[in-house]
């Protein structure tokens, strides 16, 4: 491609609601542009990385057996309602209805209607197991869209549903799947660790993220110092001592119980100060909504609510923490919120931080108060709805946990019967009866999959691109004087085409240092620079954007092209040794 037939739409500044280097280099190099909350356009340079990671993604899915398909992004509601999903995504869905007064939605996920779709086409056990995926657009109603597309509104994935006899053969495919990923991501320069995860909406048994360390990541993750445990925050339980309740009488409770005078202190750090404790020694209550239930968490004061695992636990499509007005409304005073006396309308879920038989201070339920010496009941039930942090113990006793953050890029889910039976897909067995298939999900974000590649490659001056998923994996600038150097530039660059060099010419009739800093900027691999020195002695110079060395490369117009075939070979074989490596792992 021209440079001059195309569009190089770079700009000299940063955009002022950028955050993070993808987003603003993204920009800046012209690759989007910002049409609104969460809604990008993609420039033809920017399509072309997309279209290069869709096609290491592509290649590596088909190698690993799996069929593509393309399926609407439209689906009627009722497929969703047959699931249970409908309710249960919440306000992330983006519900419209149509002219016929028909409610659909735009996919966030195809599950059911890839399992819709299978169920017609899968008869017998002959015809599994089949691995069935789409590179498509995407749409989740983010309520705070952020970070460019790492998270946007409409977004392009890779989503992929397996279906097997067995678990057996659901292990197969998850594991074929797991090497597919680390292959797709150590091709495309990334570096990420697999972690347990959470499965959501998304149900099933087994989880994991494949995550890209990031110090602008969203994700917390959670290592054990050998790495021999790793598990994203939200799925990671916390563990304590173990402690025994001896089960002091209600009655003993409330008689214990001192009032203490706390006016204006309606914090954990405040009232502890006050009172010359720890936070630890602190109950305190978290209020959350759970459809239309009002829940408190009995927590202790250290110690913060994983909204997922509770969440989980209730068994509840929406949880959101309770506005102020809903509190007072339900007789409760926010800020001195405690178990005792508390209004019977509000459920309460104990944590396990309040195992044991401590005396613990907590609010009053009454304005300005706090209560020393309060037990809870015995007889209650705990469950672990607390959030992990680094310095618990690792759940498989490898010493303390550390933390990392992370940009989630892909997320594999063994999901079981959860679909297959929803939809009443059935095939018949070797001895003609009727089984279930089991199910299995794989999912790639490829926007915040090229965003992140930037994240993990830049420098100040731009973009430093892994040459699998450049743009173009060369960009020639030629210095050129009169029209028999032009005529010269146009047989290198040619030459580099026949060669399989996937070329872009910088012929632009602009000074040539805009043209360097524009190839810095949107970070080629390989720049060829073709001037003076071409013109006398036929000698052209080389730099390579990642690792900054520079080469001069002398000789004829086809001798040229085939040391730079060689020099992208050199690039695609240190990607290769990376997919080595990581297959190690």
């Amino acid at each position: 491609m021209r440079a001059s037939q195309t569009f190089i739409a770079t700009l000299r500044d940063d955009p002022g609601d950028a955050a993070v280097a993808s987003h603003r280099l993204m920009i800046r190099s012209g690759l989007i542009r910002k049409l609104g909350a969460g809604l990008y356009h993609f420039l033809p340079l920017g399509l072309r990385a997309m279209r290069r990671v869709e096609q290491v993604i592509r290649e590596e899915m088909n190698a690993a057996g799996a069929l593509e398909f393309v399926l609407p992004i439209l689906t009627p509601a009722e497929v969703w309602q047959q699931s249970g999903r409908w309710d249960a995504m919440g306000r992330e869905m983006f519900r419209v209805r149509d002219r016929h007064d028909v409610w659909n939605l735009l996919g966030p996920t195809h599950e059911e209607s890839f399992t819709l779709l299978m169920k017609e086409l899968l008869q017998s056990y002959r015809d599994l197991p089949k691995n069935v995926y789409q590179i498509h657009t995407k749409f989740r109603d983010e309520i705070r869209p952020r970070f460019g597309v790492i998270r946007s509104r409409e977004f392009v994935m890779k989503d992929a549903y397996s279906f097997d006899l067995d678990e057996a053969g659901l292990d197969r495919t998850y594991q074929a799947m797991r090497i597919a990923y680390r292959r797709i991501f150590a091709r495309l320069g990334l570096d990420t660790t697999p972690v347990e995860a959470d499965t959501g909406a998304m149900g099933g048994a087994a989880s994991e993220e494949f995550m890209t360390p990031s110090e602008i990541g969203e994700e917390v993750l959670l290592l054990s110092e050998s790495g021999s445990y790793r598990s994203n925050r939200e799925k990671t339980p916390v563990l304590y001592p173990e402690a025994k309740r001896k089960g002091r009488s209600a009655t003993k409770e409330s008689e214990a119980l001192e009032r203490v005078h706390t006016p204006r202190l309606k914090s954990i750090e405040e009232v502890a100060a006050a009172l010359g404790c720890a936070t630890r020694n602190i109950l305190k209550m978290a209020i959350f909504r759970a459809e239309q239930q009002l829940v408190a968490v009995a927590i202790r004061g250290d110690r913060e609510v994983n909204e997922i695992k509770l969440k989980n636990h209730l068994g509840v499509g929406e949880l959101a923490p309770a506005e102020a007005s809903e509190i007072s409304a339900a007789g409760v005073v926010p800020g001195f919120i405690g178990p005792h006396g508390l209004s019977t309308a509000i459920a309460v879920v104990w944590d396990r931080s309040l195992d044991g038989d401590e005396e613990w201070i907590v609010g009053a339920n009454e304005l300005d108060y706090h209560l020393k010496g309060y037990v809870p009941p015995a007889e209650r039930a705990s469950v672990d709805v607390a959030l992990a942090r680094a310095g618990d113990p690792s759940p498989d006793g490898a010493g303390p946990l550390k933390e990392m953050r992370g940009i989630e890029l892909g997320h594999i889910f063994k999901l079981g019967y959860k679909y297959s039976r929803a939809f009443e897909l059935s095939v018949l067995d070797e001895n003609g009866r009727q089984v279930t298939p089991i199910m299995g999900c794989y999912g790639i974000g490829v926007n915040r999959t090229v965003a992140a590649i930037i994240e993990q490659w830049h420098d100040p001056k731009g973009i430093r691109w892994p040459i699998s998923a450049a743009p173009y994996e060369a960009a020639l600038i030629s210095i050129t004087r009169s029209q028999t150097e032009l005529e010269q530039a146009a047989g290198l660059y040619q030459a580099m085409l026949a060669a399989g060099i996937d070329t872009l010419w910088d012929d632009r009739d602009l000074r040539p240092g805009v043209r360097f800093t524009d190839a810095e900027l949107i970070g080629y691999p390989i720049r060829v620079t073709m001037g003076k020195g071409f013109f006398q002695n036929g000698e052209i110079e080389v730099q390579l954007r990642q690792s900054g060395q520079e080469r001069k490369l002398k000789g004829d117009t086809a001798s040229l092209a085939k040391q730079l075939l060689a020099l992208r070979a050199e690039l695609y074989s240190e990607l290769e040794r990376g997919v080595e490596e990581a297959m190690r792992v």
